[in-house]
């Protein structure tokens, strides 16, 4: 598995997304993950499995430092004790005394942005996250990070597949060298659609959501963390490693739609 050297972490490029799961089912689907070799789960406190991730990894026998665990703090808590009290929580119910990376899950409109990062980096201090970065950021809102703040970002995840162009934001975070988090990798499983994406799935005897990670992980500082309820799927998306496509499979995934966005709240920051 390639790894990424980020601010002092080691990011596996292909981890394991927990949002939507809850309790024994998502206790039983990041058991089964680790069992098959994820070694970088992804959760954060709004996703209210917090609880049931850090079970699963006290029963996977799984030395706690080949574990890269991500979890991210909620838009509402974006204050310097707003964001002490949710990493709190989010230990406790995680049962750890750390975490390797802690993320902004999204971005405030009246967010003191010199204030978060400067509780953020208080906090890797204090040994209690290994790293810090955001999530759902905009190019605007990365420059003022990394720019003006200077911030130690280590990665920054977005909505990223074969149906959403995000090139300007990967350029830039290339250019510093900050890895891009893909997550909704596999498009809210909409790929299955797209005869494209079939064509390339036949040729190559994977399916289209192997196509698309591959498609994903084959650029440079991508990772991706897909969801997978199912053992199967889950070695399935694992196996996505092992394709090699070429320079006709990418321009048949070039000239997909790109402006297809699945992640979109009210409270998503202006995109464009």
């Amino acid at each position: 598995m390639q790894t990424f050297a980020t601010q002092g972490i080691h990011l596996p490029a292909l981890g394991f997304g927990t949002f939507a799961m809850q309790g024994a089912e998502c206790q039983s689907a990041v058991e089964s993950a680790l069992a098959l070799g994820y070694r970088h789960i992804d959760t954060a406190e709004m996703y209210g499995n917090e609880q049931a991730v850090g079970a699963a990894i006290a029963a996977s026998g799984i030395k706690r430092e080949d574990i890269h665990l991500t979890t991210k703090v909620w838009h509402d808590h974006l204050t310097r004790d707003g964001i002490r009290r949710a990493f709190d929580a989010s230990l406790a119910r995680l049962g750890l005394d750390h975490v390797d990376l802690y993320l902004v899950h999204w971005p405030a409109p009246a967010m003191n942005l010199a204030e978060i990062f400067e509780t953020l980096m208080r906090l890797r201090e204090e040994g209690r996250t290994r790293a810090i970065g955001v999530a759902n950021f905009t190019l605007p809102l990365l420059r003022q990070a990394v720019e003006d703040i200077r911030a130690p970002i280590a990665c920054n995840q977005v909505e990223y597949h074969v149906l959403l162009d995000q090139s300007p934001v990967l350029n830039y975070l290339q250019s510093k060298s900050i890895p891009l988090v893909a997550y909704c990798p596999l498009a809210k499983g909409q790929l299955a659609e797209r005869p494209e994406l079939l064509a390339i799935a036949r040729k190559h005897q994977a399916t289209p959501a192997q196509v698309a990670l591959k498609w994903l992980l084959d650029q440079t500082g991508v990772a991706a963390i897909p969801k997978a309820r199912h053992p199967e799927r889950q070695a399935a998306n694992l196996a996505a490693l092992q394709l090699s496509l070429d320079a006709d499979d990418r321009r048949a995934i070039a000239a997909l739609p790109k402006d297809l966005r699945y992640v979109n709240p009210a409270f998503a920051p202006a995109w464009d």
